[in-house]
């Protein structure tokens, strides 16, 4: 019987603050409604179960603020796109 202890591998990051940083990333370009909120909501997640570190706590902290960009810039196109009270989205 082989008693050797195996070793395990080490996780850079943690799930939570990938798919934060991963969903804030993408949700720049697009989905910024739905995909800066889950951002954020997945970064605060990340932050209160912190194994892997400093990274770790990075990589959880960049989700939500690119999370908050998402939504900085969701308002900004609003913004933009108001005539007269209404809002009009089209492509120029």
């Amino acid at each position: 019987m082989n008693t050797a202890k195996r070793a395990t591998p080490v996780a850079w990051l943690e799930g939570r603050a990938t798919a934060a940083v991963t969903c804030g990333a993408v949700g720049l370009f697009m989905f910024n409604i739905v995909l800066g909120p889950i951002a954020i909501a997945l970064g605060a997640s990340a932050l209160r179960r912190d194994q892997t570190g400093r990274l770790g706590r990075l990589a959880a902290l960049l989700g939500i603020v690119l999370g908050v960009a998402d939504l900085v810039v969701l308002a900004v196109l609003v913004a933009l796109n108001i005539d007269d009270g209404t809002f009009n989205w089209r492509l120029r």
